[in-house]
């Protein structure tokens, strides 16, 4: 971790651990060294600094590309590991970035149903993880948090103190899928990205918010 990094983590594990109450478990399934995706579930803005201030390793989040046109905004998110992606959240220059940090083996934190959930509830999986997910070697760590969207969903216009849990899974490696897109038609290619979006969406719903 840089000097800025980690004052940001200390900050956020502060705050989370009085203001939020938090719980953590399973942390010691993320790998410390190497390129991982951790998939989380996305309640609330609250959620990329807890998925990643629960660990012991500096991990990328991903922001919006205006937002680095902002030179302190910028500056500060760029020493934050942060990788500049378009409004929706894709597009080729940010799929490239996150598979050359993954190759670098950096940590990345990405949500498989793309946006925040309005009503608290787990949304359907997105293809855009899976086509990540297959154009890398990275093991995938399913993520879910619990509480965030009590705390700070989209209908509070400020966070509350409500306890907030995140929970890691076992890693999810997808080597038969990645050889079968290797050679597949772009029909079954597609296919390939939904399973792999739906199998970690399914992997992050079996999560409970209690220690296994």
């Amino acid at each position: 971790m840089n000097l800025s990094y980690r004052i940001g983590w200390s900050f956020f594990r502060v705050m989370y651990a009085t203001y939020f109450r938090w719980r953590i478990f399973g942390a010691e399934h993320v790998p410390l060294k190497g390129g991982v995706i951790l998939a989380s579930n996305h309640a609330s803005f609250l959620d990329p600094p807890l998925v990643g201030s629960a660990l012991n390793r500096d991990i990328n989040y991903l922001a919006r590309e205006s937002l680095f046109r902002f030179p302190g905004i910028g500056a500060l998110l760029r020493s934050w590991n942060a990788v500049p992606v378009d409004r929706d959240g894709g597009g080729a220059k940010g799929l490239k970035i996150i598979l050359n940090r993954l190759l670098d083996g950096n940590g990345i934190i990405l949500f498989p149903e793309g946006t925040r959930t309005l009503d608290g509830k787990l949304q359907p999986a997105r293809s855009g993880i899976g086509l990540t997910v297959i154009k890398s070697t990275a093991p995938v760590v399913p993520v879910r948090v619990f509480g965030t969207f009590e705390a700070y969903g989209k209908n509070h216009k400020f966070p509350r103190p409500h306890r907030v849990i995140v929970k890691y899974g076992q890693p999810m490696n997808f080597e038969k899928l990645r050889a079968e897109a290797q050679t597949c038609d772009k029909i079954r290619l597609k296919e390939i990205y939904q399973q792999v979006a739906d199998e970690i969406m399914a992997a992050i719903a079996k999560l409970e918010p209690k220690a296994d």
